[in-house]
């Protein structure tokens, strides 16, 4: 996933999702007017009126939530791997400036400027151009994401000049393996995976942990139940985040080593198609288009 301001507190506390007006406050220091108390959640009009700018005396503690939203839309991600599922939640908008900069062959780009946040690329029309069928979209990844995939986008001249060094602030955190926490939801970011979005050398990667029970916890029934607590052993290897950096060999050269592919050929799905002779219609190629479980050791 893309780099993200970590923070400094993992997102756990009590649970009063009986009473969103007031965990609303609790969070965000102020709550919709009385015309908008009875919600199920937020409209982005009324949390970009009060937060688009920021007041000066704001501090870092209050308004850092980059770990919190990756966790969520980790969750949301898990969930809809299911058949029986029809939508998805979390920040999605995240997830496709992630894709979409890394897979440039998926969106019509060309004439789009940069701007930061650098997802606001995608809000203005035009920019992601016209929208194909999943199975196109699986044969387009199919047949460019090989030499076509862009690990390290955000190291172009024109993007790191609209990029503040506030940005920068947690990058050491960046490549952490430890639990990312938002109350009840509880997931691993395995950057040691994908090491070459940081310019690394990309080794096999230790086997991914198994949450056990917390995955998947929802909070209906647990009003009250502080999560910080019941994920006492979560909060604790995120807060031992700074000594879990995997090892990171800085390497200008981004193929992947012949071991990993070997590993990942017999652990992964290196084909989305099976491996399919398949081609994408010229009138649908966008323009310029070119393993066991191991258990976690918060201990």
């Amino acid at each position: 996933m893309l780099p993200s301001n970590l923070g400094s507190q993992s997102t756990a506390g009590v649970s009063e999702v009986a009473i969103p007006f007031a965990l609303c406050h609790s969070l965000l220091g102020v709550s919709p007017g009385d015309d908008e108390e009875n919600f199920t959640g937020l409209k982005f009009t009324w949390l970009k009126a009060r937060f688009e700018h920021l007041s000066a005396n704001a501090s870092e503690v209050e308004l850092i939530w980059g770990s919190a939203v990756l966790a969520m839309l980790y969750c949301e991600l898990c969930q809809t791997t299911k058949p029986a599922t029809v939508d998805i939640g979390g920040c999605l908008t995240l997830l496709q400036s992630w894709a979409l900069y890394r897979m440039p062959f998926l969106a019509s780009v060309s004439h789009q400027p940069y701007v930061y946040p650098l997802v606001n690329r995608w809000s203005i029309y035009p920019g992601i151009g016209r929208s194909y069928t999943v199975s196109i979209y699986r044969l387009m990844i199919e047949q460019h994401a090989g030499e076509g995939f862009t690990w390290m986008p955000y190291r172009r001249p024109e993007i790191v000049a609209i990029i503040p060094s506030s940005a920068y602030i947690h990058s050491y955190m960046w490549c952490t393996n430890a639990p990312i926490i938002n109350f009840n939801v509880v997931e691993w970011y395995h950057e040691d995976r994908v090491l070459r979005q940081f310019g690394c050398i990309q080794h096999i990667p230790d086997p991914p942990c198994n949450m056990g029970e917390v995955h998947g916890m929802n909070r209906r029934g647990k009003l009250g139940l502080h999560w910080g607590v019941k994920h006492r052993r979560f909060v604790a290897v995120w807060n031992d985040r700074m000594a879990r950096i995997p090892r990171m060999d800085i390497t200008s050269d981004l193929q992947p080593l012949l071991q990993y592919v070997q590993w990942y050929s017999s652990m992964g799905k290196p084909y989305i198609l099976g491996g399919q002779s398949t081609v994408v219609p010229p009138h649908m190629q966008r323009d310029g288009a070119y393993e066991a479980a191991a258990n976690p050791d918060p201990e």
